[in-house]
């Protein structure tokens, strides 16, 4: 089974150029926002020097790598978890991959369309990271309804549940990303079965424009 990453993002951030420049599939990229509506899917073998020397040494004409699967998924917007610019059905699919690669806007073009009217990567990685928490939220009140019927029923481990899920939920209330917190095993089992979007390793790639960005800005503080 291969790994599967999405690619996130608000819209017009260059996640489908980023999808092309891994894959080398060729996708729409036309220039307004959610040009993108079902994910685009690649899948891309992981070179690997082991698999190479193994197969000299065994004399094998086949090599078989590691593979990574990327999902280019419609770009998300303020409101998302809310249903805001089809906000659910993009959420929904997050859901399904194993880790998130944001894509944050650090260019300057005019002629690229954008949903926000400045060019501030942190302030989309603020965004991103509310959208999510804020999905991750939803989901907990929505169990914690079920698991007080559990609780009155006498099942035990309903009250185990309740705690942890209390845990996150007051971490996700302070701002902070489930992936970045500690949890023991039993937390983490727990945990896993709701595959929280939170909960999910994370990739911050930079552009050259993005460095760029972050100078000037140091330069005008």
């Amino acid at each position: 089974m291969s790994l599967s990453i999405g690619i996130v993002g608000l819209p017009n951030v260059g996640k489908s150029t980023l999808f092309e420049a891994l894959t080398k599939k060729q996708v729409d990229k036309s220039n307004y926002p959610f040009c993108t509506i079902e994910p685009n899917v690649g899948v891309v073998a992981v070179s690997d020097e082991r698999v190479d020397k193994l197969a000299a040494l065994t004399k094998s004409v086949k090599k078989i790598y590691a593979m990574v699967e990327f999902v280019d998924i419609a770009g998300l917007v303020e409101g998302a978890n809310k249903g805001e610019g089809l906000g659910n059905q993009f959420l929904a699919r997050i859901r399904e991959v194993d880790a998130v690669l944001y894509v944050l806007r650090g260019f300057l073009n005019e002629k690229i369309i954008t949903v926000r009217n400045e060019i501030n990567p942190l302030k989309e990685k603020e965004i991103l990271d509310t959208e999510l928490a804020l999905k991750d939220l939803d989901m907990i009140e929505k169990r914690m309804v079920g698991l007080e019927k559990e609780i009155r029923a006498r099942k035990k481990e309903a009250i185990k549940e309740k705690e942890i899920l209390t845990k996150a939920k007051v971490l996700l209330e302070q701002g902070k990303i489930l992936a970045e917190q500690s949890f023991n095993n039993e937390e983490k089992e727990i945990l896993k079965n709701y595959q929280f979007l939170t909960l999910k390793p994370r990739l911050i790639p930079r552009s050259v424009w993005l460095w760029v960005w972050f100078r000037i800005r140091l330069w005008m503080s």
